[in-house]
C-alpha cells in the first residue's frame, strides 16, 4: 500500500498525475525553470563538462552535486519541486542527481533497466520519482529516453533479471533480459530544452545511441517522500540525501546542501571526474 498522500496537483494537471500512476511516467512539455534560471543552469553544466578529463565519458556524471553543491539551487527550486509534490506529497527528499550527456556522433546507449534494480535494499518502500530534465533537446534523432509503459506494475515489479552488456557501447554493464521485456511497446519521450518527463523508479526504460550531430544531455533528479527510509548501510557510507521540502517523516539523516562532499566521490572511485568546483 502506498505511503504517499499528495496534497494537490501542483504544476501537473490531474490527467498528468493519473497518467503517471497508470502508465509509470508523464511528460511536462512546458518550461521547467524561468528562462534566465535555465540558462544559468546550462552554463554551469557547461563549465563542469569543460573541466572533465578527456579520458572520462560524459554519460557518467553521477552525483555531481556532491562536488558542486551549487547545483542544488536548481535541483531544489520550487519550480522543480512543484512538479513532484503532486506525485509524492509535500514532504520531499532529494535522493540523487545524474547528468547523462551523450556527445554527438558516439554517445553510448543506455541499456534497458529499472532504476529500482540498483537500489534494492537501500530504499524502503521503493517509491522514487525521477525528473528527467532536458538540458538539450532530446528526440529520436539523438537518442531520447524510451519507456515501456505500465512495467512499474507488471511482471517483476521493478526487479527483472539482468545479463551483461558491452560497456564499450553501453553506459553501464547490465541489461534486462529479453524475456522480461517487450521492446515493441516502447514509447519515445521527446523533449525540448528546459522541459522534463517524470517516471517511476520501477518502470523499464533505456535509450538508443546518439550517432547524430546533435548532443543530448539530460539531468536526472530523483526524489522520494520523506516517509521513505534510506538504508545508509546499503550505501557503504558513500551517499547522502537532502531534505528538499517539508519535514522528515522517516527518521532519515540529511546532508548540508551548502557544502561539498568530495570524499563521497572518492569512495565511489569518481575522484577525478569533478576535480574543479565553481
Amino acid at each position: 500500500m502506498s505511503t504517499i498522500t499528495p496534497a494537490s496537483t501542483g504544476r501537473l494537471t490531474a490527467d498528468q498525475v493519473e497518467h503517471y500512476h497508470r502508465e509509470g511516467y508523464t511528460v511536462f512539455n512546458q518550461p521547467v525553470l524561468p528562462a534566465r534560471k535555465f540558462e544559468a543552469l546550462k552554463n554551469y553544466f557547461e563549465q563542469i563538462l569543460a573541466d572533465m578529463p578527456s579520458t572520462e565519458r560524459p554519460e557518467a556524471m553521477d552525483v555531481p552535486h556532491f562536488m558542486h553543491p551549487k547545483l542544488l539551487e536548481w535541483a531544489l527550486d520550487d519550480s522543480v519541486l512543484s512538479l513532484v509534490t503532486p506525485i509524492l506529497g509535500e514532504d520531499l527528499a532529494l535522493f540523487s542527481t545524474h547528468f547523462i550527456c551523450k556527445p554527438k556522433g558516439n554517445g553510448k546507449r543506455v541499456p534497458w533497466h529499472e532504476d529500482s534494480a540498483y537500489w534494492k535494499g537501500k530504499i524502503t518502500p521503493m517509491e522514487v520519482c525521477t525528473v528527467w530534465f532536458a538540458i538539450d533537446p532530446s528526440t529520436k534523432v539523438n537518442g531520447c529516453m524510451m519507456v515501456i509503459p505500465r512495467t512499474h506494475r507488471e511482471g517483476q515489479g521493478g526487479f527483472s533479471d539482468y545479463e551483461a552488456t558491452d560497456t564499450s557501447k553501453s553506459v553501464f554493464g547490465t541489461e534486462i533480459i529479453q524475456s522480461h521485456r517487450d521492446d515493441s511497446r516502447r514509447v519515445y519521450v521527446e523533449l525540448q530544452a528546459n522541459e522534463c518527463s517524470l517516471h517511476d523508479a520501477r518502470i523499464q526504460h533505456g535509450s538508443e545511441p546518439n550517432t547524430s550531430n546533435i548532443r543530448r544531455c539530460g539531468w536526472t533528479l530523483r526524489f522520494c517522500s520523506t516517509k521513505v527510509k534510506f538504508n545508509q548501510e546499503g550505501f557503504d557510507g558513500a551517499h547522502h540525501v537532502y531534505l528538499a521540502r517539508g519535514r522528515d517523516l522517516g527518521g532519515n539523516i540529511y546532508a548540508d546542501p551548502t557544502r561539498a562532499y568530495p570524499e563521497l566521490l572518492a569512495r565511489r572511485g569518481m575522484s577525478t571526474a569533478y576535480k574543479n568546483s565553481h
